[in-house]
């Protein structure tokens, strides 16, 4: 059995476990089984109290009301007469009349049996008569036989029938817990284009109806915060411009410096807020050109990190690719301010790569800092999210930086990766070719 086999087979094995309609088709299937030997079970002790009520009495008359029409000694031709009109065989054994209409049923009985006689030792079936002759009765074998094996691929088959249509009813009874799930999954990523289908009238159906309101109210309170936040952007714009043209009047101090300070990362922030609501359209917020993404990493590092110690390990082969040249330097400028000032007093100095994959082209870059703990590494991406060792007047930014550079990516058709280096934290920026 080959390892890839053994893989998929366990795979198989643990979706099945965690599978709610093959779990239904598993109760069903022991209902059906345990329902089946009951009733077997059942009919068999009302058969057995039946036989020996009524049916041994019944038989034991009727076998002596045919070895009567046989007579003493046995006439052979009277058997044969009535093995004839009957389904039945009979065995003469005696010391005059030695006969047997069916000789192979009987050697067959005989290898089994070993005796005339049932298991518990009557003889209900066989009749001695006054000469000493003994006849034995027995039910003869149908035209038509069918073996316990062609019994039992029959049933096996029929089993197996019955499973898949069992599944088959399960699966389209619980498909729209599939819609849901996807539906769900949609939501989670923000996607609120497409609805959960309704494809019944029944509670699957009402709860996707649920799911479809819950979402449909939360796709409202994001675009009033949105639009709360975007007002806000604006109508602060005006009076911050003026704040910083009267501050800058203010005679030189180091109290000056600060509230030019200030001023100056609540411009950021507005900037960063109002850029983060153009990117939430995605592509279309886009103004895309053929890019030289070397070149683009070399200007964004002399315009705005001249004299910055950071190791630059650039591909030779990277195709031009259709980018949005600004939006693409903010990312880089988020990405390598992140990197500084979680690198500070670090050995290694932060390092921005580049690989070129069959279909993608690979931007990395990557600090030498203290990294955060696992859990927190699916939210920094999130807006305003910071992880609590960061939370410090001393480093700056307000959770909006990594959030930013996701949009960019995911605007470009790419997708942004963050995850531990040891030490440090490493951010890679996939975009299609």
């Amino acid at each position: 059995m080959s390892p890839g086999w053994h893989a998929r087979w366990h795979a198989a094995r643990n979706r099945m476990r965690h599978s709610l309609k093959w779990r239904l088709v598993g109760l069903f299937l022991v209902l059906a089984i345990a329902t089946t030997v009951t009733f077997i079970g059942g009919v068999r002790q009302i058969v057995a109290h039946g036989w020996q009520g009524y049916g041994r009495p019944l038989t034991a008359d009727y076998i002596d009301l045919l070895t009567a029409q046989i007579g003493t000694p046995p006439d052979i031709e009277r058997a044969q007469a009535l093995t004839r009109r009957l389904p039945i065989a009979i065995h003469i054994d005696g010391p005059q009349v030695q006969w047997d209409s069916d000789p192979e049923r009987t050697r067959r009985w005989l290898a089994v049996h070993d005796r005339w006689a049932d298991p518990g030792g009557a003889t209900w079936h066989s009749r001695r008569l006054a000469d000493g002759h003994r006849i034995v009765y027995g039910l003869a074998d149908p035209a038509v036989t069918l073996g316990p094996l062609s019994f039992s691929w029959v049933t096996l088959c029929v089993l197996l029938l019955l499973t898949w249509l069992a599944y088959g009813y399960v699966r389209r009874l619980l498909r729209p817990l599939d819609d849901i799930r996807e539906g769900a999954v949609r939501y989670g990523r923000g996607d609120f284009s497409h609805r959960i289908p309704l494809r019944r009238n029944d509670e699957l159906g009402d709860l996707a109806q649920q799911v479809n309101t819950m979402a449909g109210e939360i796709r409202d309170m994001l675009d009033a915060k949105r639009a709360l936040l975007l007002a806000i952007s604006h109508e602060l714009r005006s009076p911050l411009t003026r704040a910083r043209v009267n501050a800058e009047l203010v005679d030189e101090s180091e109290a000056r410096d600060a509230l030019l300070h200030d001023l100056a990362e609540m411009r950021d922030l507005i900037i960063d807020l109002l850029e983060s609501e153009r990117l939430a359209k995605g592509h279309a917020a886009l103004q895309r050109e053929p890019t030289d993404l070397n070149g683009l990493v070399g200007e964004t590092l002399q315009a705005h990190f001249a004299g910055q110690r950071i190791d630059v390990q650039l591909a030779p082969d990277v195709p031009p690719l259709a980018l949005d040249r600004m939006r693409v330097k903010l990312l880089l400028r988020n990405l390598l301010d992140n990197a500084l000032r979680h690198s500070a007093g670090a050995a290694s100095a932060p390092v921005v790569s580049m690989s070129v994959e069959a279909d993608s082209v690979c931007l990395t870059v990557r600090d030498h800092g203290p990294g955060v703990a696992p859990e927190q590494l699916g939210q920094l991406a999130q807006p305003f999210y910071r992880p609590d060792a960061a939370r410090q007047r001393t480093t700056g930014g307000v959770g909006l930086g990594l959030y930013l550079c996701r949009l960019v990516a995911e605007a470009h058709g790419g997708t942004l990766k963050i995850e531990n280096a040891s030490p440090g934290l490493s951010v890679r920026v996939i975009l299609p070719r």
